[in-house]
């Protein structure tokens, strides 16, 4: 069955398209045992594990659907980086940055294993990754988020420097063969 008419479940969000036209003034270091590590040789079922396991609680499904061999391409661009948060050795986030709009940086994906969430260390992720980000001298960083991501998000990228710059209502046909739970709340 192709893409197009697989079976889907439709779900509305709002999308807030956000840019940062300069580096913030204060940033927050990560904490005592969190390090942040750039993947060079990143695989597709490490990237895999990375994004179905911050996703699945937030509807990322564009890049479950993508093919292997589209992911491996992707990671192979060298204007796409990999970056992992480690907190005592085990693996607790990670975010992408994407230079392929240069000068323009997008933070394309960004979040916390679920074992790591609400301990304080999303916000000094962001930091690492807007810190990054501006040491290449782009133009500006730009990102999204949606009303399916955590709630912590947007007041995370407000703090952090980024503004809003519109809002856009999008339908979503999320295939149901990814498995995902799909809020009632959500759904169209």
């Amino acid at each position: 069955m192709g893409l197009l008419s697989e079976p889907v479940v439709r779900v509305g969000v709002t999308v807030t398209f956000m840019r940062m036209d300069r580096p913030p003034a204060d940033l927050v270091a990560l904490p005592p045992g969190a390090a942040v590590m750039r993947r060079k040789d990143c695989g597709v079922a490490e990237y895999r594990s990375y994004y179905e396991t911050v996703g699945a609680a937030y509807l990322w499904w564009l890049r479950r659907a993508m093919s292997d061999r589209q992911l491996a391409g992707l990671l192979r661009d060298r204007d796409v980086s990999i970056f992992r948060l480690e907190l005592n050795g085990r693996v607790a986030g990670f975010y992408e940055l994407d230079e392929t709009a240069w000068p323009l940086v997008n933070l394309s994906y960004f979040g916390l294993m679920p074992h790591a969430v609400g301990r304080g260390l999303g916000y000094a992720l962001l930091c690492d990754a807007v810190s990054r980000a501006w040491r290449k001298g782009p133009e500006a960083i730009t990102v999204n988020t949606c009303t399916a991501d955590h709630p912590r998000a947007m007041p995370n990228y407000l703090r952090a420097g980024f503004v809003p710059l519109r809002e856009v209502a999008e339908t979503w046909s999320i295939p149901t063969r990814l498995g995902l739970h799909i809020p009632e709340a959500l759904r169209v």
